[in-house]
């Protein structure tokens, strides 16, 4: 058995290679469902959900367990694709895929165009919301006797005028925290306007169209990243039998093209047509 950087034999790689696979899958179906919320649902519901994802509990556990999985992930594949090339270091005769697919060839080069989209994309969205301090809070402007006047959304659903922050009556502590100016007494929390941050860069008039296009083509590398590697996972596993595979393979060949391509509507519909 070869030995690894992480584990000890190219088998065990493999199974953690599959588990860290399909719980990314997971990740992947629970992070869908609250982006489309972009499409579907309003800025208060998804900030909503943003807030949810950053301070429960729980869900903090399963982050760092992604962070790890991604990580992991990414760095067993490279070890497995080093260890596959020395072991076969001249390739075979016949390479017009008829014996293997474009995704099982190239799962090495699709997964390392994945990690930098993720890394870019947590640069992008995950550390502005967590470090910058810039980052808006959600305000909403409503019309009363004719006049209008804007207030911060709070958590507690309520309403806080944003002229009494203008005015120095209250003050904004730990970005999102609304203090009492003249008691230095918490009395609200505001919502980070994720919905926001999110709608301005993709419909930037600079870069909005090509951040769309580079995330649909991420997309379409996750696709064909998904359509082996989903399947492989539970041959990796031993999970082969003749009444389930075929149905296996036929669920990983949906979710490998149905999962990107919602992925890819949301950009594209931010851009386009969100008004």
């Amino acid at each position: 058995m070869a030995k690894s950087a992480i584990l000890k034999s190219s088998l065990a790689k493999k199974y953690w290679m599959a588990l860290t696979g399909l719980f990314l899958c997971l990740f992947l179906a629970g992070h869908l469902a609250g982006n489309l919320q972009l499409i579907f649902s309003d800025a208060l519901h998804f900030n909503q959900y943003a807030l949810f994802m950053t301070t429960n509990p729980a869900v903090k556990i399963l982050s760092y367990l992604t962070y790890i999985s991604i990580l992991f992930h990414a760095v067993d594949g490279i070890v497995l694709t080093v260890q596959n090339r020395k072991a076969r270091p001249i390739g075979y005769a016949k390479t017009d895929g008829s014996s293997s697919s474009f995704s099982s060839r190239n799962m090495a080069v699709l997964g390392t165009v994945i990690l930098v989209f993720i890394v870019t994309h947590m640069v992008n969205f995950w550390a502005v919301m967590h470090f910058d301090k810039n980052m808006p809070l959600q305000t909403v402007t409503i019309g009363m006797q004719g006049q209008e006047q804007e207030y911060y959304l709070t958590t507690d659903g309520g309403y806080l005028p944003k002229a009494q922050v203008d005015q120095n009556m209250i003050k904004i502590e730990n970005r999102t925290e609304f203090f009492d100016a003249a008691a230095n007494v918490k009395v609200k929390e505001g919502y980070k306007d994720l919905h926001k941050i999110t709608v301005a860069f993709f419909k930037d008039p600079k870069t909005g169209l090509i951040a769309t296009i580079l995330y649909v083509i991420a997309m379409i590398t996750l696709a064909f990243h998904l359509l082996h590697g989903f399947q492989s996972a539970f041959q990796s596993l031993g999970l082969n039998n003749p009444k389930y595979t075929p149905a296996i393979k036929k669920f990983g060949a949906a979710f490998a093209i149905i999962v990107p391509i919602l992925f890819a509507i949301i950009p594209i519909y931010i851009h386009f047509f969100l008004k």
